[in-house]
Order: structure tokens, then sequence, then C-alpha cells
């Protein structure tokens, strides 16, 4: 305004100013949201200031923590992604990416998550750990599905056994594991085994189709039509 006085000019700039200090009062607001756990009334209250101030990482960042506490975290790796591209460097967020997708059982994405925080700082010490424990489970997984195209069931199972040791803290290894082993188990002719354990899956997630084509198979096996 002191470069160029004119009454379009200070209409513009008042507007401006109204709409700044809302917003900050709005920020005020979601912050205080957050810390009294209120974690819908901050997403809402973010989602307004967001639509104005796109290119904000810090408030994306903090409206993915809480769509972490509401249990949505693809919405919160959505507005990682995001922080990740807009501030440089940010480890933080390619970590918790790969955290989310870790929990999620997405062992191949989180692993290429956690190598991109790596690349940005190879001494960071919480990507390096959960680097290992990724890429240990994924090459434990890849080895078992090559035994199974191979047909090498026994193998297969052994292998499946070791993941749920090495991540018995994330449900979801434990369930696709067994999920797998039962395959496993049908292939090999076992079939009262492979029923049993499918039926242990199904317990967790009844509409896993795998496992009711495999506990299928097993009927079969055992001339038990009906079922």
């Amino acid at each position: 305004l002191k470069s160029n006085p004119s009454n379009n000019e200070e209409k513009e700039a008042q507007t401006q100013l109204t709409k700044s200090d809302e917003l900050q009062r709005l920020h005020s607001q979601a912050l205080s949201a957050y810390q009294q756990e209120d974690y819908e009334a901050a997403i809402s209250l973010l989602d307004e200031i967001l639509a104005v101030c796109v290119w904000d990482a810090e408030l994306r960042e903090l409206r993915a923590e809480c769509y972490i506490k509401e249990g949505e975290p693809s919405k919160a790796i959505s507005d990682l992604k995001a922080a990740a591209k807009l501030k440089n460097d940010n480890t933080e967020a390619f970590y918790k990416i790969s955290r989310i997708y870790y929990q999620l059982g997405d062992h191949e994405l989180s692993l290429s998550e956690v190598r991109e925080c790596l690349k940005l700082d190879q001494d960071h010490k919480q990507c390096f750990s959960l680097y290992k424990q990724v890429k240990k489970l994924n090459k434990q997984i890849e080895s078992a599905e090559e035994f199974i195209r191979e047909g090498r069931y026994e193998d297969a199972i052994s292998k499946y056994e070791t993941v749920m040791k090495t991540e018995p803290e994330v449900p979801i290894y434990s369930t696709r594991a067994k999920e797998r082993i039962c395959h496993c188990l049908s292939k090999n002719q076992q079939a009262t085994e492979a029923i049993k354990l499918c039926t242990e899956v199904l317990q967790l997630e009844s509409t896993n189709v795998n496992a009711l084509k495999d506990r299928a198979e097993a009927y079969l096996l055992e001339d038990m039509y009906e079922e």
C-alpha cells in the first residue's frame, strides 16, 4: 500500500488482512483441539486453513497426525506425501509413511518409502532400524512365495512360520502367513490341517477369498462336498 496507495488496493489489502487474522484464529483452535485429543474438530479446522494455505507442509503433517489418530491411514499417507514434497529433506514424513504402510501389511511400499528416508540421511536411526526390520521380513516373504511357485510347500510353510516369529507385533502379517500356510497345506494334500488353519483365518477375516478357496479345495480332498 505504501508503494501504490489507491482505494482498490486498500480494499484488497484489508480483505487479505481480515482473512489472515481469521486463519490465525482457526490455527489456534486447531492446535487446541489437537491438544485436547478432539481430532475430528482439528481435521475440520485444518481443512478450512489448507483450502487457503495449500502449500503449508507443517499443517499437512498435523492433519496427518489427526488422521492417524482417527484410524484413517490412507488420508494420512496422502498428506504426508504432500509434506515430503513441500519440505526439503523431510525424513520424518518418509519415516511416518513407511511406518503406516508397514502397519497396514504393505511391506513392499514400506520398504520403498524408508529407502527414500535413508537417501536423505543414511544415519537416520529410526529409518535405519525400520529398514532392517522391513527388509528382513520382505526377504522372508519373497523367499516363501518363491517356494510356493516351485511347489516346495514344506519349505514355504517353514518360511512363513519364520515370518510370524519375525513380526509378532503386527497382526496382519500373522494372518497373511496363516492364509499362505493354509494354501500350502491344501496343495500338499494335508486336508485336515488345511481346514483347521483356513477356519482360523476366516474367524479373523470372514471374507478372505483365498482362505475360502483353499478350504474348499481341502474339503474336496476329504469328499466333504456340502461344505
